[in-house]
């Protein structure tokens, strides 16, 4: 099995956390966890850009000069795409869909190789627990400073229940938290170390364990 060093909210070494192979020791593959990246990008695109063609764009509902006898070229509708202020040809639409799939194995996969690189690496940091004085920021401060990975961004995993830690991390530079159960591939290759209790450990055993 993995095994990583196991902290405690002091930053001192307290032991060794086994880790199941099937999430914490997968060989990577780099194109895998790119296409994985690509898709998620794309998931969570939010589509503002609009612009509108010309049965949307006002106006024009009467021929501009009549057919013959002006001069001048036939025109149907001011709306036109050749006029000013007239429709867009293949513009944006913000009801345009860029959502892709992606199979429930392949995401789960990248996901553990991920995990495994930051074991390979020593930058996935076990704690004990999640036990401080008070959650307030500068507790925070003073747990990621005594830990691996001081000053490098880092994520924290967390659980259900740890609430007030995800609101004393908000403001500590170059610090994130998430949901053991949100827990992504995006994220994960986002942030160079990632700190997790035992309890989220096991929770994210829970979730993506095949």
């Amino acid at each position: 099995m993995a095994e990583v060093k196991l902290y405690n909210v002091e930053g001192k070494e307290s032991g060794k956390l086994q880790l199941p192979d099937e999430l914490f020791a997968v060989a990577i593959d780099p194109q895998l966890i790119h296409e994985v990246i690509v898709i998620q990008e794309a998931n969570g695109r939010q589509n503002y850009a609009h612009t509108k063609d010309r049965s949307e764009v006002r106006g024009g509902g009467r021929k501009p000069w009549r057919q013959k006898g002006t001069g001048r070229a036939r025109h149907g509708s001011r709306r036109s795409p050749i006029w000013s202020g007239g429709g867009v040809t293949f513009g944006p639409h913000k009801d345009q869909n860029f959502k892709k799939k992606i199979n429930k194995k392949v995401r789960r996969k990248a996901l553990a190789m991920l995990l495994s690189d930051k074991v390979v690496d020593e930058k996935l940091v076990a704690l004990e627990d999640y036990k401080l004085p008070e959650f307030k920021t500068k507790h925070i401060a003073q747990l990621r400073a005594t830990l691996p990975g001081a000053g490098r961004s880092t994520l924290i995993v967390t659980t259900q229940d740890d609430t007030d830690l995800r609101r004393a991390a908000a403001n500590v530079p170059k610090t994130e938290t998430i949901a053991a159960k949100s827990l992504n591939v995006r994220d994960l290759a986002k942030f160079e170390y990632v700190i997790a209790s035992k309890a989220a450990i096991d929770l994210i055993k829970e979730t993506y364990s095949a």
